[in-house]
C-alpha cells in the first residue's frame, strides 16, 4: 500500500514538474523546397530537376485556373481547367517522379498573373457557387493527377477581401475536410491590394494554411541582404505563427539573388532556426542555368541542425 501511495506521488510530482528534457521545444524543420513548374512551357520535365534526398520536396505544377470559356462573359466561376504544359507534366509522369523518390509531393497552384492574353482575375459572382464549383473541379484534377495540396497564387482581384477569404478559406477546409489535400500554401507579395486580401485570408483561415510562399523576389532587383532581412521580419509579423518561406526568381529580375547574397541570408536565418524552407520561381527558367541554385538550395536545406 505504501508503494502504491510512494508511485502515485511521484507520477504527480513528474506531471508538475516534468524533465527539463521533455518541455525543450524540438529544433524547427528548415528542410523544404518547393519549385513551380510548368507554366512558360519550356518543355522542362520533373525528371530535369534536381532532387536532394535529405530535403522534403515540393512541386507546384503552374496553373490551374478558374476561366471557363463555355461560361463567358463570366468565367471565373470556380470551374477550374489546367493551364500547365500537360505534355511534359502528365498524371503519369507525377506518378513516376513520386515513385522515383519518396520524399517528393506534387502540388497545384491556382490563379497566377495571366490567362488568355489578360490578367487571371479572381471575380466570383457568388461564394456559394464558386466554391461548390470549385470543391468539385479541382477534386477532380486533383485525384487525376494523384496530387498532394493546392497553393493559391492569386495576384489580380475584382472581388473584396472577405468575399476572398470565403472562398478560398471555405475551398481549403473543404478539400482537407474531405482529404483530398494533405497541406495548402498561400503566395502574396508586397502589394497594398495582395495583402489586403491574403492578410484577411490568415485572419480567419490561417489555421488551415500550412506554408507562406511569400514572393520576396516581388521587391526591387538589387535587394541586399540587410533589406531582405528586414523584408523576411515584417512578413513573418504580418503572417504570424505562419511558416514563411524564403525565395529568388530564377531569371535574376528581381529582389535578393543567389548570386548576390540569397544564400548568405538563408544561413543567417537558418542559424536563427528562422528557414522554414526555399521556394524558386520556376523551373523552366533554372533549366537553362542547369539548375544551379537549386542544387544549392537544397544541400543547405539539408544540412542537419
Amino acid at each position: 500500500m505504501e508503494f502504491s501511495m510512494l508511485f502515485i506521488t511521484l507520477l504527480i510530482l513528474q506531471a508538475i514538474f516534468p524533465s527539463q528534457a521533455s518541455i525543450q521545444a524540438a529544433p524547427a524543420k528548415s528542410d523544404l523546397f518547393r519549385e513551380y513548374i510548368g507554366a512558360e512551357f519550356n518543355n522542362v520535365r520533373f525528371t530535369d530537376v534536381p532532387v536532394n534526398p535529405n530535403v522534403e520536396f515540393h512541386f507546384i505544377l503552374s496553373f490551374a485556373i478558374d476561366y471557363d470559356t463555355s461560361s463567358s462573359p463570366s468565367p471565373t466561376n470556380g470551374k477550374f481547367n489546367i493551364f500547365w504544359d500537360t505534355d511534359n507534366l502528365s498524371p503519369s509522369q507525377v506518378s513516376s517522379i513520386k515513385n522515383q523518390h519518396s520524399n517528393v509531393k506534387v502540388a497545384l497552384s491556382l490563379g497566377g498573373d495571366s490567362v488568355a492574353n489578360g490578367y487571371a482575375y479572381f471575380n466570383p459572382s457568388s461564394v456559394d457557387s464558386w466554391v461548390s464549383n470549385a470543391v468539385s473541379s479541382l477534386t477532380r484534377i486533383i485525384q487525376q493527377y494523384n496530387l498532394d495540396g493546392i497553393d493559391i497564387d492569386y495576384e489580380h482581384f475584382q472581388a473584396d477581401p472577405d468575399t476572398f477569404t470565403e472562398c478560398i478559406g471555405q475551398l481549403i477546409t473543404a478539400l482537407k475536410r474531405n482529404r483530398v489535400i494533405s497541406f495548402a500554401s498561400i503566395a502574396p507579395f508586397d502589394d497594398d491590394q495582395v495583402q489586403s486580401h491574403y492578410l484577411a485570408l490568415w485572419r480567419k483561415y490561417g489555421h488551415q494554411i500550412d506554408y507562406v510562399n511569400f514572393q520576396f523576389y516581388a521587391y526591387d532587383q538589387g535587394t541586399s541582404v540587410a533589406q531582405f532581412l528586414k523584408y523576411f521580419n515584417t512578413q513573418s509579423s504580418n503572417y504570424n505563427g505562419g511558416k514563411v518561406l524564403v525565395s529568388f526568381i530564377s531569371d535574376g529580375s528581381g529582389g535578393l539573388s543567389p548570386a548576390n547574397g540569397f544564400f548568405t541570408a538563408c544561413s543567417k536565418l537558418k542559424s536563427q532556426n528562422q528557414l522554414h524552407g526555399i521556394f524558386v520561381w520556376s523551373a523552366d527558367d533554372s533549366k537553362a542555368g542547369g539548375f544551379r541554385y537549386e542544387k544549392q538550395s537544397q544541400a543547405l536545406l539539408a544540412i542537419p541542425h
